[in-house]
């Protein structure tokens, strides 16, 4: 892996339209008060895309559509998304608005109406204001600036305090390949995705077959590894583009740089995941849980999830209180295969459990480690070789203050 990591570097400086073939925009169309609230991508040609969903049963009717989209052939030129309204829960109606958007964006574009993704995020159960969104939608204008690229990050948040994106380049076949991601989500964010949007684009010539096989995996790594507040939202939708335009030999699981490709892939999603995950409303603090010597990387994820989404857990780390009892008894519940006679855990450095006992530790020292803004704890389990980690938040008195008045 480290071979793997030494062939690529992050663009401090990129954004979603870095790799080749891309532009964005965004505007504020009325929706939401201030800020921009209607977005688009767009790709100089159709793009191979693969796509993974909320796994809430109940589906906002973008997700409808978009799944039709990409039923119809695998590829995506543009995306159109909006915040403010999540277009969810709004029966035949919802349908046809997300049509409209798709159809509209279509014409604005001179695309099939199949080539075009629908994304929306919000309030649950308005109808959409379509008086809004559709004169919105005739004003985008697409640039490849710096600009057009935040002004469509932007336009994609709703509680969120700051945009959230990273991109990377690595080699591949001896072409440059770029990779960028946009994404959103501060609540409802629970380990399956959450009111999360996040939207990749690349130049990596791959087939949606194989995209979509490298999706799945990556965000079961990844996206699929935080957690704000145990909520599953109904809009939640990765989707990722490529225009092909890096020219290298097409990706796949044989390819000598398959595994290249797939940590570039793995790199932008947990950034992006790391981004919601500091970024949960109301949160102070980062919560990393790194989960070693598990019977397999599968159990590692279970534990590392059920100690980050303890809500016990993340209030002992709000009030910078070392409180193992509460880490040791999530990984109990956790419904892993663990020994519960081995268990080492530590805060940072920190040891506070070895083989399941209370090891002595100062308290001073653990309270001023938990009043940093990034906490990492660190489980052993010494029953295998798994690992995995999960990202999640503290929880404050503001997350109750901002959801108690969310619609207000």
């Amino acid at each position: 892996m480290v071979i793997v990591e030494e062939k690529m570097k992050k663009i401090e400086n990129g954004s979603i339209i870095t790799p080749k073939g891309f532009q964005a925009a965004g505007l504020h169309s009325g929706v939401k008060r201030k800020r921009n609230d209607l977005g688009l991508i767009y790709c100089e040609n159709p793009a191979n895309a693969a796509a993974v969903y909320t796994l809430n049963v109940i589906q906002a009717a973008p997700l409808k559509i978009t799944k039709e989209s990409l039923s119809e052939a695998g590829k995506i030129q543009a995306l159109i998304a909006n915040s403010g309204n999540a277009n969810a829960c709004t029966g035949k109606q919802g349908e046809q608005d997300a049509r409209m958007m798709r159809q509209v964006t279509a014409e604005k574009l001179n695309l099939p109406e199949h080539y075009v993704a629908v994304a929306s995020t919000g309030i649950i159960g308005l109808d959409m204001p379509m008086n809004k969104i559709i004169p919105g939608i005739k004003q985008l204008h697409l640039e490849d600036t710096d600009r057009s690229a935040e002004d469509f990050n932007e336009s994609i948040l709703t509680t969120d305090l700051c945009t959230k994106s990273t991109c990377y380049q690595a080699k591949i076949n001896g072409k440059t390949v770029t990779m960028a991601g946009s994404a959103k989500g501060s609540g409802m964010i629970e380990p399956n995705m959450g009111t999360m949007l996040a939207f990749i684009t690349t130049d990596a010539v791959i087939e949606p077959p194989m995209l979509d096989l490298a999706l799945k995996k990556v965000t079961n790594q990844t996206f699929n590894c935080i957690t704000i507040d145990g909520d599953t939202s109904t809009n939640d939708m990765v989707l990722v583009m490529t225009s092909e335009l890096a020219k290298n030999e097409t990706l796949t699981p044989e390819h000598e740089d398959w595994d290249v490709f797939l940590e570039l892939l793995n790199k932008t999603c947990e950034d992006l995941s790391k981004m919601i995950a500091r970024d949960g409303e109301g949160a102070t603090k980062l919560i990393e849980v790194e989960v070693n010597g598990a019977s397999d990387n599968e159990q590692a994820g279970k534990v590392a999830k059920s100690v980050v989404g303890s809500s016990l857990v993340k209030t002992a780390v709000c009030g910078a209180d070392a409180n193992w009892g509460r880490i040791i008894a999530a990984i109990g519940y956790s419904d892993a295969v663990i020994n519960p006679d081995t268990i080492d855990t530590f805060i940072g450095s920190i040891q506070l459990l070895k083989d399941s006992q209370p090891v002595p530790f100062s308290e001073n020292e653990a309270t001023n480690y938990l009043k940093e803004d990034t906490v990492t704890i660190v489980i052993d389990l010494k029953v295998g070789n798994g690992t995995g980690k999960a990202w999640g938040c503290d929880l404050t008195y503001d997350y109750v203050r901002i959801n108690a008045s969310y619609r207000s």
